[in-house]
């Protein structure tokens, strides 16, 4: 049925003339071969390039039963349209199935924050008498300073260190580098690791130049940073869900909240979209109304 042949020369597609990361390529990936399961479990005997609409609404159906949450199924949906366009692109077919096919309405939800005052709680609450907390200091810093992904956290190199200047070299989605201005507090923390922790270290080979590393020498894992924020939210009863990227949205909105220019904001997060980054002046108006309320003297 050639699924296995379309699929690696999706996967080559990706990332070749698309750029993106590994993570993106596995997730685009990941959503083809659920499509390619529900076939199998429905006996379906099809190429990808005989599939109709109805056997795409009939998959909808099938991964809304086996419970996947609406946004969820959006992003399968997205992906299996990217895995078509490519093969139109490609002519192996002439028709896209899916140009009709709907994905569930998903409401526009806004991200999780912190206060400054919670984000200076997590940060104090690391103990820096283990080996491991001067390097969870500076990472936390550079967390929030930057406004990184997890994935561009635990990336960062040495070599894109310019800290006499105030900058970070950052390589993004679809390796796309940008220059982002890392604060004081940042800087300091991390050239405290540098040189008192980082350098007793013994890097694995291919690891010599990554600036967070654990303690066997080798890159710190997303993972870890997930579990290192989580312990330390936990650890100063905080209720809130939290991950890495709770620092990024709230950077984001302590910025819009402090008047920053949205262009710039776009900017230093690295959106290729400005209505990616507008979802932070909704945040904004929130702010702005809880101010009203508290303060204005008719309210």
């Amino acid at each position: 049925m050639n699924w296995e042949i379309y699929i690696q020369g999706f996967k080559s597609f990706l990332a070749l003339e698309k750029s993106l990361s590994k993570n993106s390529i596995d997730a685009y990936l990941h959503d083809v071969e659920k499509l390619y399961q529900f076939l199998e479990f429905k006996k379906y005997d099809i190429s990808p390039k005989d599939i109709e609409l109805k056997h795409l609404q009939e998959f909808l159906k099938w991964i809304n039963e086996l419970g996947m949450s609406a946004g969820t199924q959006a992003r399968v949906i997205s992906g299996i349209k990217g895995f078509y366009k490519y093969l139109l692109l490609e002519n192996v077919l002439s028709n896209d199935p899916t140009g009709l096919l709907e994905a569930p309405k998903l409401g526009r939800k806004l991200p999780d924050t912190l206060s400054f005052d919670d984000i200076n709680k997590i940060i104090e609450a690391i103990d820096l008498s283990k080996p491991e907390g001067q390097r969870n200091k500076a990472m936390l810093e550079t967390l929030y300073s930057c406004g990184l992904r997890v994935s561009e956290l635990v990336d960062l190199k040495m070599s894109n260190l310019y800290l006499n200047d105030g900058f970070i070299k950052v390589t993004g989605k679809g390796d796309k580098e940008r220059l982002v201005p890392i604060g004081t507090e940042a800087l300091k923390q991390i050239t405290i690791y540098k040189n008192e922790v980082r350098c007793h270290y013994v890097p694995k080979k291919d690891n010599e130049d990554f600036l967070f590393l654990n303690r066997r020498g080798a890159k710190l894992s997303r993972v870890m940073v997930f579990i290192i924020i989580k312990e330390l939210a936990y650890k100063i009863g905080l209720k809130k869900h939290i991950s890495p990227h709770t620092f990024r949205h709230s950077f984001a909105t302590h910025l819009i909240e402090g008047g920053a220019d949205l262009r710039a904001v776009q900017e230093m997060l690295g959106h290729e979209s400005i209505t990616t980054t507008e979802i932070y002046t909704h945040l904004d108006r929130d702010y702005l109304r809880q101010a009203i309320i508290q303060f204005h003297p008719r309210s």
